[in-house]
């Protein structure tokens, strides 16, 4: 019997668990069905002229295979090839996704993909602008966290957790409009973090369950003890743009940004844009004017230590609670 979830105001239906989702059954139709473990049938008979490379990734692994590579498959398909042999493939509708992997590898393995870049891109196909970032609720709002990979958003957001701060999304912030507001869209109970992190929070760099065997990233549960998971959407009300870590500082500094700077860096931390089309980039454009104008921008830059995360989010709360209401 196929199983049930939530992610993303989606309904995703799948024929196996699906790693760091928790089974929410409905009755509607599926907006995504997920099939784990083998190709589509016709995949075969696609022959060399009908695939079309779409997207290269300029880097390699050791062996010199490049990270992924996409193909477009006629008018409907895209094929997803990463280097490590995990493949998915995935209509233009988002609404149909298939992945297989190579017995070296587990199904959390490809879960890792399927939660990050490729539920990214189902989402771009869908129409969802989706940024690099992580959000909180903080007073039945939603703030964002943004930046490039390893400026912190998951570590931040995992202090924020800590200190009893429902987590509304991490590493993908989907923005969705419903009358003229821009709501962060909830994700899924997990947060990932890498063991410099874990060791930051808790103290030990293994005091986390592992997301997978094959790798040390870990993960925190929000499900469990006292953290709190917020399962239903919120205004976006402020975006704090994390900077690089700066030694000599006594404590994190907050800066306002203008709408111009912070239309650039909305831009620059979307996620999976090395992937979008004409028709997505316009969609991008449109939510991320709305979201530089109407959204509070802040960039932050961190002290040269993790061991000062509760400044942090004080310095985020300190000035996020200094804003007129909304």
């Amino acid at each position: 019997m196929p199983l049930s979830y939530t992610a993303f105001n989606l309904r995703f239906e799948s024929d196996l668990p699906i790693p760091g989702l928790t089974v929410s059954p409905h009755t509607e139709a599926a907006d995504v069905a997920v099939r784990l473990g083998a190709p589509p049938s016709w995949l075969g008979e696609v022959g060399d002229a009908a695939q079309q490379e779409y997207y290269v990734n300029p880097n390699c692994d050791t062996s010199g295979t490049p990270l992924l590579r996409v193909w477009l498959l006629g008018e409907r398909y895209f094929r997803l090839r990463y280097a490590d042999g995990t493949e998915f493939v995935l209509d233009r509708s988002g609404t149909r996704v298939w992945a297989t992997w190579p017995s070296s590898l587990t199904l959390e393995d490809t879960a890792t993909y399927l939660l990050g870049p490729v539920l990214g891109f189902i989402l771009r196909l869908r129409g969802t602008v989706c940024l690099h970032a992580s959000a909180v609720a903080v007073d039945g709002q939603a703030i964002a966290l943004l930046g490039p990979a390893g400026a912190g958003k998951s570590t931040t957001a995992a202090a924020f957790a800590a200190y009893g701060y429902p987590i509304l999304t991490d590493d993908i912030v989907g923005l969705s409009r419903e009358n003229g507001t821009l709501l962060v869209q909830p994700s899924y109970p997990r947060l990932r973090l890498w063991p410099t992190s874990v060791e930051a929070l808790y103290g030990r760099d293994d005091a986390l369950p592992l997301l997978t065997p094959t790798w040390d990233k870990r993960y925190l549960d929000l499900t469990v003890a006292d953290y709190k998971f917020q399962s239903t959407a919120l205004p976006l009300r402020a975006i704090y743009i994390l900077g690089p870590r700066q030694s000599g500082l006594d404590r994190p500094v907050v800066e306002p940004v203008s709408p111009a700077d912070g239309f650039t860096s909305l831009v620059t931390n979307t996620y999976v844009n090395y992937l979008l089309d004409k028709r997505m980039r316009a969609v991008e454009f449109d939510v991320l004017s709305q979201a530089a104008s109407r959204a509070v921008l802040r960039h932050l830059t961190p002290p040269d230590s993790l061991v000062s995360l509760r400044e942090l989010c004080g310095a985020i709360l300190e000035d996020y609670r200094r804003l007129p209401r909304a």
